[in-house]
């Protein structure tokens, strides 16, 4: 997570010279490409955990293809008038589908921080003007069905095996954690 601020804070700071609602745009676009890379390096690194990768990878792939279906049919204007793609907003998301995936999998200890960095990606596309507050927040929602729909929690489940020796006997001993 310490790296996802890192990124977060570099993306920032290379975009100060920029307009303030642009910097700000563009570091929400960063923390929002940042997030999923954060969750998977934190399924597969940090727990080993394969079928979190998968469970992340099919559930952002909904998110992100339901946002994209959705932008097809629903004609919206942006708030800055450059288009009628509007809703849902596909940057909020890309960050929300890990953020909740992070809560949902792991609990909380990874899912504020992560819910904290999605909604900064949320408010900076509204901010930015590029998106209507109801498209980020459907975005955030459709992403939190589609977590719940695939994603399980995790448990480290690990058999442990003993061997216990003396003078006159030995025992071996199997355990499984749930």
């Amino acid at each position: 997570m310490r790296r996802l601020v890192a990124v977060a804070v570099a993306a920032a700071a290379l975009a100060l010279g920029a307009p303030a609602a642009q910097a700000s745009d563009n570091a929400g676009k960063a923390v929002a490409i940042a997030l999923p890379i954060a969750a998977g390096g934190i399924a597969l690194l940090h727990h080993r955990d394969w079928q979190g990768v998968s469970q992340l990878g099919v559930d952002t792939a909904l998110t992100v293809g339901t946002v994209l279906a959705l932008k097809q049919f629903v004609r919206e204007q942006r708030p800055d008038h450059s288009d009628f793609r509007s809703f849902p907003s596909l940057t909020t998301a890309v960050a929300f589908a890990p953020a909740s995936f992070l809560w949902t999998r792991y609990g909380w200890q990874y899912g504020a921080p992560a819910y904290l960095a999605a909604g900064y990606a949320g408010y900076s596309v509204v901010n930015a003007k590029e998106h209507h507050w109801w498209d980020a927040v459907a975005s955030a929602g459709i992403a939190w069905g589609y977590t719940h729909l695939v994603t399980t929690r995790w448990h480290n489940r690990q058999i442990d095996s003993q061997f216990y020796a003396t003078g006159d006997s030995a025992y071996v001993k199997f355990t499984y954690t749930w």
